[in-house]
């Protein structure tokens, strides 16, 4: 088996990978809060923690990897106050919230399939948990670290930080919050505004609200993490990943959250992937700058030039370290589009390769330099590196600069698929040439006049049908000044 080494958030270093019991290792990765389309932020910690899934069972380990879906008790202010984010979502659409949920959650699954990542072995739903939240709030409470006001509980960092270190993870300290944190309003029930809530009463205006011994409510956010981790991988596990925004408060709250209920930390290594940015500043709906991956596979957004395909997004998120930050530019998408191009194209002239004699590559070095970077906390970049300095060498060989034998051919074919396919987890896409089908461009150019015409006499019920149902067959429909124009989805 590899020795695998990954930069763990709490020792702040790198560790050799050992999980807790020999051979089996359990992962927990923060899913979406389902209430709009993924963006190209939500793809990374995806795309990052799927490479790690893959990486791990690639050597030997039997993965159980949890990924959660947040449906309950996000708020839109972390502070505890404000309206749920999935209820604000169905009440501006006059829905149920458990219909947004369905609609992003389908959603989400098939970003994340196109984008070729791997089903997690469990997704739970935190509304679907909503018993065992019960109970950890009330093991917390039962421990001391946890006090009721007007039918909420809140978690009392100040007692907990007395025995044990609230800050740790993001190096932060109870005097620096006390200080810095200002007072909100709505926070007076609590001792000290940092305090965090395990369960909210539910105002007559929410929503969504579960009954329980203190109130009809519902659970804090960062509540639903801890539950749900410990349940389905015990109350210690090996693997607790997410975004950098995560670390703090939402991880920091875990990790005190299943101290103060089971008497110890519950994850071993702690990881967190960077964030993607447009123009130095972090992607979110909250910040108002963010691409969906629908509108980055269809081209259809002011900030881009022409569509991108799921393999060229994940392409571009894989050439980055996981844990630097990643800037958005139609430059750079091209560029990876082109990288990962030539990575193809390297694969193809393998199979055209005629072996010789004798070698005169070493195999083994080139397989030494990929397992070698992959090992070091996952160093996507270096180890595209070498494969694209591989490809220099396969470009040698076809164009007989170099001599490779038939037992070496086949064990660079098996080392490029592994890493490209299985590891990388990439895919060739096969391109449609619109062009070569007349018959196609005549009924699709037939429609999407009808629908011109449609918007002239503003009849835009008949206009939005013939675009959404053209949608829902794979043809994206681009309205421009004089007219449109269309492509087939990749």
């Amino acid at each position: 088996m590899q020795d695998l080494y990954i930069y763990n958030s709490l020792s702040r270093k790198k560790e050799k990978f050992e999980p807790l019991i020999k051979g089996h290792v359990g992962m927990y990765v923060c899913g979406p809060t389902v209430y709009g389309e993924a963006h190209l932020g939500h793809a990374r910690p995806a795309i990052t923690f799927d490479l790690l899934f893959r990486y791990l069972k690639h050597i030997g380990y039997k993965v159980r990897y949890v990924r959660n879906i947040t449906d309950v008790g996000h708020l839109v202010n972390d502070a505890d106050e404000g309206e749920d984010k999935i209820a604000k979502k169905a009440k501006l659409e006059e829905l149920e919230p458990m219909e947004i949920v369905q609609r992003y959650t389908d959603s989400y699954h098939k970003n994340m399939e196109q984008l070729n990542t791997l089903t997690p072995s469990i997704e739970p739903r935190a509304s679907g948990h909503i018993i065992e939240q019960l109970q950890m709030v009330d093991d917390i409470f039962n421990n001391g670290y946890a006090y009721e006001k007007n039918g909420s509980v809140y978690f009392d960092v100040e007692k907990y930080n007395k025995k044990n270190n609230y800050g740790k993870l993001s190096g932060r300290n109870i005097d620096e919050l006390f200080n810095t944190t200002r007072q909100l309003d709505g926070q007076d029930e609590k001792k000290n505004s940092f305090d965090f809530a395990l369960w909210k009463k539910a105002k007559p205006e929410h929503i969504m609200r579960w009954p329980s011994k203190w109130s009809n409510g519902f659970p804090g956010w960062h509540l639903e993490c801890s539950t749900m981790s410990t349940k389905y991988l015990g109350k210690q596990f090996d693997i607790h990943g997410g975004g950098m925004d995560l670390l703090f408060p939402h991880h920091e709250c875990e990790i005190a959250q299943s101290k103060a209920a089971n008497g110890n930390e519950s994850v071993k290594y702690w990881m967190h992937n960077n964030m993607i940015t447009i123009n130095g500043q972090k992607m979110g709906k909250s910040l108002g700058n963010f691409i969906t991956l629908n509108e980055l596979f269809s081209g259809n957004h002011n900030l881009l030039e022409k569509s991108y395909s799921p393999m060229t997004i994940r392409f571009f998120i894989l050439q980055a370290h996981y844990r630097s930050t990643v800037d958005f530019s139609n430059k750079a998408l091209q560029a990876a589009e082109k990288g990962m191009e030539r990575l193809f194209n390297g694969i193809e002239t393998l199979k055209k390769i005629k072996p010789s004699d004798s070698s005169t590559i070493n195999i083994t070095d080139i397989k030494n330099k990929f397992y070698s970077a992959i090992n070091d906390d996952l160093n996507t970049p270096i180890l595209i590196s070498h494969m694209f300095d591989g490809v220099k060498i396969i470009n040698s060989i076809y164009a007989n600069k170099e001599q490779i034998s038939a037992n070496d051919l086949e064990l660079l074919k098996k080392l490029y698929k592994t890493f490209t396919f299985d590891i990388l987890g990439l895919k060739p896409e096969s391109k449609i040439d619109n062009s070569n089908n007349n018959v196609l461009n005549s009924v699709v150019d037939l429609l999407l006049n009808i629908r011109l015409k449609a918007k002239e006499n503003k009849d835009f019920a008949t206009s939005d049908k013939i675009r959404d149902e053209l949608n829902k067959i794979g043809i994206i429909v681009k309205d421009k000044k004089d007219g449109f124009d269309w492509e087939l989805k990749n």
